[in-house]
């Protein structure tokens, strides 16, 4: 697919600035998955393909950078991070039935549910165990206590589901343990490992990227109800028919008449597969959308609040500009 020019320059810069790094994190991914085994080896060829932009190693490499420089410890946890997110993918396309992640079939799909559980498994005591090689367990520790948090918002989605009375404050609680956490371990560690860090600048690198995964989570969200699978390549409507609310469809039915409401939540309850159509109609003829993007674009910009305290640099700009993508992307 032919990426948008803009987020295609965006990246472009990124690669010329950190690319080096990049590559190291990739290799180093590589090593510590690598095992003599060929049906593990083909498992792990396949899902290299549901890896994307990289957006977690990129936090770290570029919050080391923004606070200092890039140290051999980065690269490790760079690696670290997209192997925790690499493992979550695979488990959450067994929890959302999805068929399809960036155009290929899921391991579930193309393999079976088990091997998709112990292949999430297998990345994360990988994860940890790579962890475990630096000189400080400060990594290992925060990222210890960052899946669990991701664990937990996972657990509480799925206790949420088919709740048609969720509260924005409720979906934003889930939405920051299952996605931003893990952005804001990325900050955090990424100006923690970095040499002569000014103080403070570890916290606002974590709140940043906290606020930039809320924002990256709901953008993801709206996607899921309003894209289209040829686009985004991934199953698509997975929230729906799960009966998971995200932003969108909580403030519709906050906002729209008791009737309206009423029969909306009995076609939901009776099949949302064939409601996703009927609920997009709903939805672009209020201002739930809108509304949504509002909120996603309130979080990008208080993730640009954080960098204020950082002092100028290109890694900081890129930083900022990662908040613009968060919003606007359209898969």
């Amino acid at each position: 697919m032919t990426q948008p020019a803009a987020e295609h320059e965006l990246l472009l810069r990124i690669e010329e600035l950190v690319g080096p790094a990049l590559f190291e994190c990739e290799a180093v991914f590589e090593r510590e998955l690598s095992h003599p085994s060929p049906f593990v080896t083909d498992l792990l060829s396949h899902i290299t393909r549901f890896r994307g932009k990289r957006l977690r190693p990129i936090l770290v490499l570029l919050s080391a950078l923004a606070a200092g420089e890039i140290r051999s410890a980065h690269t490790i946890i760079a690696a670290v991070v997209e192997m925790i997110h690499t493992a979550t993918l695979v488990h959450d396309d067994v929890l959302d039935d999805a068929e399809i992640r960036r155009h290929v079939a899921t391991v579930n799909t193309r393999w079976n549910v088990e091997t998709s559980v112990l292949l999430g498994d297998f990345l994360f005591t990988h994860a940890f165990h790579l962890a475990a090689s630096l000189d400080s367990t400060v990594a290992c520790r925060l990222i210890g206590a960052s899946t669990n948090r991701v664990c937990v918002g996972e657990l509480t989605q799925i206790r949420q589901r088919g709740n048609f009375d969720l509260s924005e404050a409720e979906y934003f609680r889930i939405i920051d343990e299952k996605t931003a956490e893990l952005c804001a371990v990325c900050g955090e560690l990424g100006a923690s490992y970095a040499d002569d860090v000014s103080p403070g600048v570890p916290e606002a690198l974590r709140e940043y990227g906290r606020s930039l995964g809320m924002s990256f989570q709901i953008a993801d969200d709206l996607l899921d109800l309003t894209g289209e699978e040829t686009e985004t390549g991934k199953t698509l409507g997975s929230d729906l028919e799960k009966q998971k609310l995200t932003l969108p469809l909580i403030h519709y039915l906050a906002t729209c008449p008791d009737r309206q409401r009423d029969a909306l939540v009995r076609s939901l309850q009776e099949d949302c597969g064939k409601s996703r159509e009927s609920l997009n109609r709903q939805l672009r003829e209020s201002d739930s959308l809108e509304y949504s993007r509002w909120k996603a674009e309130e979080f990008a910009q208080q993730a640009r609040r954080y960098l204020e305290t950082i002092k100028d640099s290109p890694a900081r700009q890129l930083l900022e500009d990662l908040t613009y993508f968060a919003v606007r992307r359209e898969f």
